[in-house]
């Protein structure tokens, strides 16, 4: 699967703090999947090039980063965004009931399903409601946070859930998530898979994390039978499926046969809490008024702290590591601890509410923060209603850097689109519209978002993977501008990045049409 490419005329972005980029333009040649070598422009690596089936790009001097990660995706939901209704618009439960009653009244019968409301501020939600406006036409209204369902009762009967009068959250609707799409018909086909890779490597993707709730690492060799696999996957289980990778001797890192090399073992990933807009994120203070839920509360854990440590505990002893969400800071506290007894490695997914003693725990530790910093754009409202006076506690990006942990990137697509660059802009200005940046103490900067989203690498050298992404213009070029005070300009100018191409083992996934290819 891997290509012989020479890129021609480039400039290199310096990304770690020891980079130090050439002042003039460069080759670089990538050769069985890596780069081997990387030279003055015209001192003659287009000898070593010489492979008649060699793609030979000329870059005119365009900029050149490691291929961008999104280090948690649910890809299979994000491919199968396009068969859903995105409802994220929707400012109301009325609204979304209408939105129903007219789908119904085009097209009775045919299973509906949306995605996309954000119900952390609604009223209660009843079956009844959206039985009146549906009837027999299985509806399902998932929530933009992924955390729970608005099922009528045709839809609960089709995916064999008890009947009831609320929707269907956490563990209940993870469990019935795979029942859910087939019931509905509304998975991912191995054409909605490869399109939606093919979107993100546009944006310059070359690799992502994958949480998808249903397959599992070890479906991937029939989905790259399919031709569905075009970047790099990191294939996570959950509990579920441990026993099957750890009968098939799989640890993270490792590659999944009949995947042509793209594809290898991810973490074990556990979902520890909840989330905000569900107002089931575990949290050490309560939330504020929650008249229609019975009052106020503190969230809830998923699991237990004994189950918790005893799945990190198999994982740690099968060489996998865990990938744990938690939203809550009690949920942070009791994951670490988790952590500590097991000696498992890993990372925390979210990490969105944190005390400063755990994330210095985390750091000791040495679990990176795998965070989505496009959520505290959709989350930011709602955070000061629910817990007031704690947004200090929450993305605390800054503090996390200070403290040296591993930052990775990611969107959790499809609760936010799979494109790095808003990811990256969210972190630097921290708002999405005119208002200041939220906490704005807590804003990276440029270099470091765009270190946290290239996996680890710095400047591209020899030896690195043959994963790259080749940019229109210096994706550090607004730095002083940010550091200026002007990061509204620096984020905005960071969303419209133009990617001009993006190799995955020096395989072309994506080429814009004004690059020249030989």
């Amino acid at each position: 699967m891997s290509a012989t490419l020479l890129l021609r005329e480039v400039r290199l972005v310096p990304l770690a703090a020891q980079d130090v980029a050439p002042g003039h333009p460069i080759d670089v040649l990538v050769r069985d999947g890596r780069v081997s070598d990387v030279a003055p422009s015209g001192s003659g690596l287009d000898a070593d090039a010489s492979d008649a089936e060699t793609e030979i790009v000329e870059a005119e001097g365009r900029w050149l980063i490691p291929g961008l990660w999104d280090q948690h995706v649910h890809l299979g939901q994000w491919a199968a965004a396009r068969q859903r209704v995105d409802v994220a618009a929707v400012d109301s439960p009325e609204q979304l009931l209408a939105l129903v009653a007219r789908q119904v009244g085009a097209q009775p019968g045919r299973p509906f399903v949306t995605w996309g409301h954000r119900a952390g501020a609604w009223r209660a939600l009843t079956v009844a409601e959206l039985d009146a406006v549906s009837g027999s036409t299985p509806v399902g209204l998932i929530a933009g946070d992924g955390h729970q369902a608005w099922l009528n009762s045709s839809a609960l009967a089709a995916v064999g859930l008890a009947a009831r009068d609320d929707v269907v959250r956490e563990a209940e609707w993870f469990d019935s998530f795979e029942r859910f799409q087939q019931a509905m018909r509304a998975s991912a086909t191995p054409a909605d898979l490869t399109a939606a890779q093919r979107e993100a490597a546009a944006r310059g993707v070359v690799g992502v994390v994958d949480f998808e709730f249903a397959g599992g690492p070890l479906s991937w060799p029939a989905w790259h039978e399919s031709g569905a696999t075009l970047l790099r996957v990191r294939a996570s289980t959950y509990a579920d499926g441990l026993d099957a990778v750890i009968a098939a001797g799989l640890g993270t890192g490792d590659p999944i046969a009949g995947t042509g090399g793209l594809v290898s073992m991810g973490p074990l990933k556990v979902i520890g809490d909840g989330s905000l807009n569900t107002r089931t994120a575990w949290c050490h203070h309560s939330y504020a008024g929650q008249p229609h839920l019975g009052g106020a509360t503190h969230g809830a854990p998923n699991l237990s702290a004994d189950d918790l440590q005893s799945l990190l505990g198999r994982a740690h002893a099968h060489r996998l590591h865990a990938a744990v969400h938690a939203i809550g800071d009690q949920a942070l506290s009791a994951t670490l601890d988790a952590f500590a007894v097991t000696g498992c490695q890993g990372s925390i997914e979210h990490v969105q509410l944190a005390r400063a003693a755990d994330l210095a725990r985390m750091a000791a530790l040495g679990i990176a923060a795998s965070v989505q910093p496009a959520h505290l754009l959709d989350d930011r409202d709602l955070t000061e209603s629910l817990w007031p006076e704690r947004g200090a506690d929450c993305f605390a990006f800054a503090s996390m850097d200070r403290l040296g942990l591993e930052l990775r990137f990611g969107s959790d697509a499809p609760v936010a689109p799979l494109d790095p660059w808003l990811a990256i802009a969210a972190a630097v200005h921290r708002s999405a519209d005119a208002r200041e940046p939220w906490h704005g103490e807590q804003a990276l900067t440029v270099r470091r978002s765009l270190a946290a989203s290239t996996n680890g690498w710095g400047m591209v050298a020899p030896g690195h993977p043959g994963d790259l992404t080749l940019l229109d213009a210096d994706p550090l070029a607004v730095e002083a501008t940010a550091a200026a005070g002007g990061t509204r300009e620096a984020a905005r100018t960071l969303r419209n990045t133009v990617v001009a191409g993006t190799w995955v083992a020096g395989r072309a996934c994506h080429h814009d049409n004004g690059l020249v290819v030989c």
